[in-house]
């Protein structure tokens, strides 16, 4: 199993900024890809960023430009920088982890329980 603690977010108004981070735990996993989704009340999930232990990123084009993904591999971390925020980025975003279980090679996806962040004009 492996454990999402999330921290960040809360209310700004429009052309603020705000930093979310996320850090993983788990024993006999190892990290893939790291990311951050947000949901808008009755919208579907979606992307923000995300960022592969290669260091490999990608934005979704509403934040490009904007937002920031960074990721510690050493202390299993990811942090969302996010500027010129916008009404249109509230949302409740979620932190999303791949990670590989050792002793089987199987991969698991896991999420953070949310945390809200609103942009006020």
């Amino acid at each position: 199993q492996v454990q999402l603690v999330e921290s960040g977010g809360g209310s700004v108004q429009a052309g603020g900024s705000l930093r979310l981070s996320c850090a993983a735990s788990g024993m006999w996993f190892t990290i893939n890809a790291m990311a951050w989704y947000r949901q808008d009340p009755g919208k579907q999930r979606e992307l923000v960023a995300e960022v592969t232990s290669g260091g490999s990123i990608n934005y979704a084009d509403s934040v490009k430009g904007r937002f920031t993904i960074s990721r510690d591999n050493a202390q299993n971390t990811v942090s969302l920088q996010m500027n010129s925020l916008k009404p249109e980025d509230t949302a409740v975003y979620f932190c999303n982890v791949l990670a590989t279980r050792l002793q089987t090679g199987t991969m698991y996806a896991y999420w953070g329980q949310g945390t809200q962040v609103t942009v006020s004009s």
